[in-house]
């Protein structure tokens, strides 16, 4: 029998599925402008289900606590997240620009029964994220692609030893920058390639 959180999860996905004429009108609605996060602001972008399940299981696996996520969208990888830290009393921050995204997602996230392992910060994540100070164990990116790296490199004081590090759209414009500059610290970060290049996994270094 599947649970809350299994079947609030199918129902988002399968929503998710309508996303390439939300992604559409998006597109033409900035066919004389650069895009903006704005454009999407109907549409989820969202992780597959075997991308989910790898994140939930690597936040299991390592026993993470402090997760913070940039990118919540309409909560699906949020919720994936939270599923994986409700047993050790882990919280997820999450974030998301848009405030009508973030309202959803709270929606979604407390009809799958997690919202006391969520806090959802709502605006730029460079500004939300700012005054952040606990040692992040996990960090998922998903947010605008050109801010990966000057994220990265807010919170990278934050990251310590053995602290997972995953980016998803690893093959889209905008994540290269982060990408070169993981790989050039190579004493430091090491990196492996997931979903057929599609998403990189990054561990610190001892």
């Amino acid at each position: 029998m599947k649970s809350t959180i299994d079947k609030v999860l199918s129902a988002l996905h399968k929503d998710a599925q309508k996303d390439y004429m939300r992604i559409g009108r998006g597109v033409v609605s900035s066919i004389f402008r650069p895009l903006q996060p704005s454009d999407f602001k109907n549409a989820y972008l969202p992780i597959s289900e075997n991308q989910g399940v790898t994140i939930r299981d690597l936040v299991q696996k390592h026993q993470c606590k402090t997760v913070v996520e940039f990118g919540t969208s309409f909560g699906i990888s949020t919720i994936y997240l939270a599923d994986a830290v409700r047993e050790n009393g882990g919280k997820v921050i999450t974030t998301e620009l848009i405030e009508s995204k973030a309202i959803q997602a709270k929606r979604n996230i407390e009809k799958a029964g997690l919202e006391q392992h969520v806090e959802v910060r709502v605006g730029d994540a460079m500004e939300t994220l700012k005054d952040f100070k606990e040692p992040i164990d996990f960090l998922f990116l998903d947010g605008w692609k050109d801010l990966y790296l000057p994220l990265f490199k807010m919170l990278e004081p934050l990251l310590y030893e053995a602290t997972l590090i995953y980016a998803d759209n690893m093959d889209m414009e905008g994540t290269q920058q982060y990408g070169a500059y993981v790989r050039s610290q190579s004493q430091r970060y090491t990196s492996s390639m997931l979903d057929g290049g599609k998403a990189m996994l990054t561990k610190v270094a001892a």
